[in-house]
């Protein structure tokens, strides 16, 4: 249930999280300025998946831009220091005054428990945050900015959504968009509100309709469901606040590769209007930036996805040179934005608690962050210009964020802290060996557990077994130890056989070391170790945060 004093969700003030969208995917009988509910299949196949208004990611992002002094902006707290330090007990109010800003529901309203996290060898364990752009029509402000008339007081579409992944190391952080128009079955979900309960679906629909069946909570579930990646926080704006963010941040370059205006004989696009080349947006014009899709590559969510996370990653970079917030006036006005425009779970619902969460995502550099959009396929018949998770490449980029393999395909460059000198002798140390190799499409490799078994036999390992009674199959080859005193055993059985020790993890499923041959290396022969450097697949359409070179291309039929 939502916390005392909470408002509602945006049916009465609008949903403050992060962006919403254009809505290409709305409710049947729904249609409108930008909000239509089909995306036209692009000329060339399938593209980039897109989300929309990311105001979201965009106040996501920031939080991850936010740093210290010359490199991070210190964002909220750097205005509640200088407050608390500087008045006293009238600092103490204003960051009451603050907190009371914050909007806070439930973190999900599903009904299957999200799986722990795995530490890795040091203990770590990854942050997932789900960016949720509302396109709530629901207030004054953002029915001047939404448009589409019919669509006031409407239930709200979860227009843009992106899942915002820090790396257990704090080495890199992964972002992936969801396409709002991705079909998929609805989990089982109960507003907490008035209790209804949503069951599960049993047809296809738009996943930005999550938002309508309790709120951002059920948006978490559906992720949930979908990817199998554990979610620890959600952040949600709406289109009030994304303008409201993007004034207190200032302006934010973003580039066309010629002149663009976004507007149709009937009255759809975004009006935004631009000149070629880079121009700096802020307010009104950053959100058309972000709510484009008439106008940017094949006029699709798709391009309208690019488009946002140019301007996150531009954003980014702005706040890291530590020029624009500099003033405390600046600070205090973003302080109020960001805390005004925001709906978040009861897990980030104080201004310190963003805080900390700010001082995290800061530890990242700049060409560590990856932007990416879920591999996409269009569907066919009634479902023509929908989209389906891409068969393969949509899960390999699931798999990847649940396993934290970096996205921009670069190994962590914070070294695992090693403890092989605390090992017991390598004949001395019990390990189990299970043959996990299995795939969707392939069972598990004949023999592999007891080849590499022989293996460790041969290099000193002389209690080695087989565990033929544990296969569950995993992707990565790893090494599981339950305890402390057996992380050095278990590193020691890595070294042994050249697998790296980032793979080495801790794990309360096991009860001594246990070495989990996956389905990289099925076949015999020296553990294949760049296998673990995966490849993020091109159809996600990775974009490095340190790219200053990216340009949205400009459809043709809407330049000037």
């Amino acid at each position: 249930m939502r916390g005392e004093g909470t408002r509602p969700r945006g049916r009465h003030d609008g949903p403050p999280g992060n962006g919403g969208g254009d809505a290409a995917g709305v409710r049947a009988g729904r249609s409108g300025h930008d909000r239509q509910g089909r995306t036209a299949p692009p000329q060339g196949g399938p593209e980039q998946t897109g989300g929309q208004e990311p105001t979201g990611p965009d106040r996501r992002t920031r939080g991850a831009a936010k740093g210290g002094k010359r490199r991070v902006l210190r964002w909220v707290a750097s205005v509640l220091a200088l407050l608390i330090l500087g008045t006293g007990g009238a600092g103490y109010v204003y960051y009451k005054h603050l907190n009371g800003n914050i909007r806070k529901e439930d973190l999900t309203l599903g009904d299957k428990q999200m799986a722990d996290h795995k530490a890795n060898a040091a203990g770590q364990t990854p942050l997932n945050i789900l960016l949720i752009g509302s396109d709530a029509r629901d207030s004054t402000a953002n029915q001047k900015l939404g448009g589409a008339k019919e669509t006031f007081g409407g239930t709200p579409l979860a227009d843009v959504q992106m899942l915002l992944h820090l790396s257990a190391d704090r080495s890199n952080i992964s972002v992936l968009s969801m396409p709002r128009d991705t079909m998929l079955k609805m989990p089982k979900c109960t507003d907490p509100d008035t209790d209804e309960v949503y069951p599960a679906g049993t047809v296809d629909v738009q996943t930005n309709e999550s938002l309508g069946r309790g709120g951002p909570g059920c948006t978490v579930a559906a992720w949930y469901e979908l990817t199998g990646v554990t979610i620890d926080h959600f952040m949600m704006i709406d289109f009030a606040g994304v303008v409201s963010m993007a004034d207190a941040v200032g302006g934010v370059p973003v580039c066309v590769d010629a002149n663009v205006y976004s507007h149709t004989g009937d009255g759809k696009g975004s009006g935004l209007k631009l000149e070629k080349g880079t121009t700096s947006v802020k307010g009104e014009q950053a959100l058309q930036w972000l709510r484009t899709r008439y106008g940017f590559e094949d006029n699709t969510d798709l391009g309208r996805t690019k488009a946002q996370h140019q301007y996150l990653n531009s954003m980014v970079r702005e706040l890291r040179k530590g020029t624009k917030l500099t003033d405390p006036v600046k600070l205090m006005d973003l302080a109020e934005a960001a805390t005004s425009a925001l709906t978040v779970d009861t897990g980030l619902d104080t201004v310190k608690k963003l805080y900390d969460l700010a001082e995290e995502l800061k530890k990242v550099p700049t060409d560590r962050i990856t932007m990416t959009t879920m591999p996409n396929v269009y569907g066919t018949g009634q479902f023509r210009g929908r989209v389906y998770p891409k068969p393969d490449e949509a899960e390999q980029v699931f798999r990847m964020i649940r396993e934290d393999i970096p996205l921009d395909g670069k190994a962590s460059k914070r070294k695992t802290p090693v403890v092989e000198d605390q090992a017991a002798p390598d004949a001395e140390i019990a390990v189990s060996v299970r043959n996990a190799t299995s795939t969707d499409v392939l069972g598990p490799a004949r023999g592999r557990a007891g080849t590499v078994a022989e293996s460790l036999t041969e290099a000193g390992f002389v209690k080695a077994t087989v565990d033929s009674q544990n296969v569950e199959a995993v992707a990565t080859t790893g090494v599981l130890y339950p305890s402390a005193d057996m992380e050095g055993d278990a590193q020691a059985v890595a070294k042994a056989l050249g697998i790296p020790a980032a793979q080495v993890k801790k794990s309360t499923d096991v009860s001594g070391v246990v070495l989990a041959v996956g389905a990289d290396w099925r076949e015999d022969g020296a553990y294949p170790a760049k296998a673990a450097e995966e490849k993020t697949p091109d159809s996600a359409n990775p974009l490095n945060g340190a790219d200053e070179q990216a340009c949205m291309k400009v459809n043709p039929s809407f330049t000037w």
